[in-house]
């Protein structure tokens, strides 16, 4: 066994500091221990107790009869450092430190933090400022936590890793309360050693968990959780993830557009979205997903029948799922007839969907025959059956019927509990439905479904391209001219473009570039050329020199600096304005893109891939980007418009992502803004670009 798996499944735990009154915080775990039936060695530990609940009660560590495989520290920040020195000499697997006064305090908290770590050694810690873990497979609560005290806890086949201890209890009490069963809990708080990965990490190997909960704060080791994730999505256990702090508010927004539009929640979604993690979107997604899925159930389309005895609340699910993409068809004319048959002369509304059954109810029979029919029907890949006031009075009823069907299909089959009754909802899930008390926790647990069987989109490695010579380019932030420059380097088209420092130069560019232009300013400092009137199109030969003399001039009373340099660039229409960037944050570096030119920040229509560990991006991903914008359909010929050159657009991104991959961290900050995306068999052409480069 390693020390992990010592750590959730103990033949032997000592607690540091216990005392013998069960109602004090210290004299908890021993009351948990032998409550919940732990059948391992339990070694109360403290100097001052001979004894504590018929247990001997040892002076220190070292007094112990033998090596524990776990020690719960109960001492306060200040002194738990010993007791780990302790336990780490005695050879114990790991230890517990629930004490609070570390890193989330401050730099005095970081500094006993570092002291505790010294001391453990080679020893692994759960923590600090953790309230433990708990293995509800085998009866086992590592806790002093108040939320544990409950006499029994539902088992079952839902793994719960939170960086939050009092989420962890609070998740434990609602699972326990709504019948849903959960395998393994723990909280990994300061993870000073052990961390979300390394439990996504067990878990995927845990033949009692078939899906794994997360409520996530931060990704201190991205590489590791990407490893972990993909282990347990290959043993078949969907990742559903609360991540909180999903505001944008108190981002910092970068020089360039694209860091304003790549907030770090954003990088998460990527990230979720790659490695076919299930992002819960409330907190109650996070047990409503993990549920349905823990019926091991597959959903293969979006099509949903709703069988109920009560209207309204047929019409409020229907309305939720119609809303997330769902629909909810009328039943084909061999189902619908195969429904009246059960019914024949009464009032039941049986030819639409909601399908409405009188009495079902009350009436057993009548509800298995309905949810066989259905189930069996070709027109439908799931089944939401509302529980209406009629379960309340005999809630088993309704269970058992829907129970008796569930072998006869792998369809989904989740309940809609429309009346406030908690006991209908328990008896329901454990007897293997789904049971849900809002219509927009059926759609999420259904949505959750559908995206457990998509698979995940991450690259091990990148695609290897031919690296291009980068030993002269300056560092800093380099002028437009510079910046495109880099991209051609990279195989990136660019406009047509001189740089000129006079009228004169000016008018002679037009007239080689032939017509029409547009005239900009040139400099290493202003980002936003539009902002302080650097910026003129539909320039010709006679109207470049005078406006390039008005530039300068508007320019220097925006900014107080005059411009030296510009730059004349062919006038380009009749194409699709698009945003390419990248974006870098602790949990890697992301291509960015989207709609773009002087409205990409209004409107936000922009997707993200975080690039694979080495490497850029290939040619399917850069193409499943562009289908995923919004205005995905203007580049596809919207209401006649022409197609526009995707391919082309897709060879940018990954010409893009390579160039971004070799520069790495040299490369603070490159975008493109816009790409114009030019009619099919035309290609494209970067107009304005942006590069800052590290020092």
């Amino acid at each position: 066994m390693d020390a992990i798996e010592r750590l959730i499944r103990p033949r032997s735990v000592a607690i540091i500091g216990a005392s013998a009154d069960p109602s004090k915080t210290s004299g908890r775990p021993v009351s948990y221990l032998r409550k919940h039936g732990f059948a391992g060695a339990i070694y109360p530990v403290n100097p001052k107790v001979a004894e504590i609940d018929g247990l001997t009660c040892y002076p220190d560590v070292a007094s112990l009869p033998d090596v524990p495989d776990v020690g719960i520290v109960l001492l306060g920040a200040e002194r738990a450092h010993v007791a780990v020195r302790e336990l780490s000499e005695r050879g114990a697997a790991a230890a517990i430190v629930l004490a609070s006064g570390f890193t989330e305090t401050g730099a005095e908290g970081a500094a006993r933090q570092q002291q505790l770590m010294q001391a453990a050694g080679a020893m692994r810690i759960l923590g600090p400022n953790t309230i433990g873990l708990v293995n509800l497979t085998d009866n086992i609560v590592l806790s002093a936590s108040g939320a544990l005290a409950m006499d029994h806890f539902v088992a079952g086949s839902i793994g719960l890793i939170s960086q939050s201890g009092g989420i962890l209890g609070a998740l434990l009490s609602r699972a326990a309360a709504r019948g849903v069963g959960l395998s393994k809990l723990v909280s990994t708080s300061n993870e000073a050693d052990l961390e979300l990965a390394d439990f996504i990490d067990s878990l995927a190997g845990d033949s009692a968990t078939k899906v794994i909960a997360l409520y996530i704060e931060a990704i201190r080791n991205p590489a590791r959780f990407r490893e972990a994730v993909l282990k347990a999505r290959r043993a078949g256990k969907p990742v559903v993830a609360f991540k909180i702090g999903r505001s944008e508010a108190g981002a910092q927004a970068a020089v360039s557009h694209t860091g304003a539009l790549a907030g770090s929640d954003r990088m998460y979604d990527a990230l979720f979205r790659q490695l076919g993690v299930i992002r819960a979107r409330t907190f109650e997604d996070l047990l409503d997903i993990p549920a349905a899925l823990a019926a091991g159930r597959k959903l293969a389309g979006r099509r949903v029948a709703i069988l109920t005895s009560t209207g309204g609340a047929g019409t409020i699910v229907s309305d939720s799922l119609g809303v997330a993409g769902f629909v909810t068809p009328a039943p084909d004319a061999e189902t619908a007839a195969q429904l009246r048959s059960l019914q024949s002369g009464s009032h039941a509304n049986l030819d639409r969907n909601p399908i409405d059954v009188t009495l079902a109810g009350l009436q057993p029979d009548l509800l298995r025959g309905a949810i066989r029919i259905l189930l069996a029907s070709p027109s439908y890949d799931a089944l939401v059956v509302i529980a209406g006031s009629s379960a309340v009075g005999s809630p088993g009823l309704m269970a058992d019927a829907i129970h008796d069907c569930l072998p006869l299909s792998d369809k989904p089959v989740i309940a809609y509990v429309s009346p406030h009754a908690p006991e209908v909802v328990s008896v329901l899930t454990r007897r293997g439905v789904p049971a849900y008390t809002s219509a927009e926790s059926c759609t999420a647990a259904l949505d959750g479904l559908l995206r457990a069987g998509m698979p995940e989109q991450v690259q091990t490695s990148g695609l290897s391209r031919t690296s291009a010579d980068i030993s002269d380019i300056p560092t800093g932030s380099l002028d437009e001219a510079q910046a495109k420059a880099l991209f051609a380097r990279f195989g990136i088209p660019v406009a047509a473009e001189r740089v000129v420092a006079t009228s004169d130069d000016a008018e002679q560019a037009a007239r080689d570039l032939g017509g029409r232009v547009v005239l900009k300013i040139l400099s290493r400092e202003i980002a936003h050329k539009s902002d302080v009137g650097g910026v003129a199109v539909n320039l010709t030969t006679d109207t470049i020199g005078e406006r390039l003399t008005a530039m300068a001039d508007e320019v220097e009373t925006r900014t107080g600096t005059r411009p030296r340099q510009f730059l004349v660039q062919e006038m380009i229409s009749g194409g699709v304005e698009i945003i390419l960037g990248m974006h870098r944050d602790s949990l890697g570096t992301a291509i960015l893109l989207g709609m773009g030119g002087v409205a990409a920040e209004l409107f936000k229509d922009t997707t993200m891939r975080l690039l694979p560990p080495s490497g850029g991006l290939d040619l399917s991903e850069a193409k499943a980007m562009a289908r995923d914008l919004v205005t995905w359909p203007l580049l596809d010929g919207f209401r006649g418009r022409p197609k526009y050159d995707v391919d082309a657009l897709a060879n940018a991104v990954v010409a893009f992502s390579h160039m971004v991959a070799q520069l790495g961290d040299r490369l603070a900050e490159a975008e493109i803004n816009p790409v114009f995306v030019l009619p099919a068999g035309q290609g494209v052409k970067a107009a304005d670009g942006l590069v800052v480069l590290n020092v």
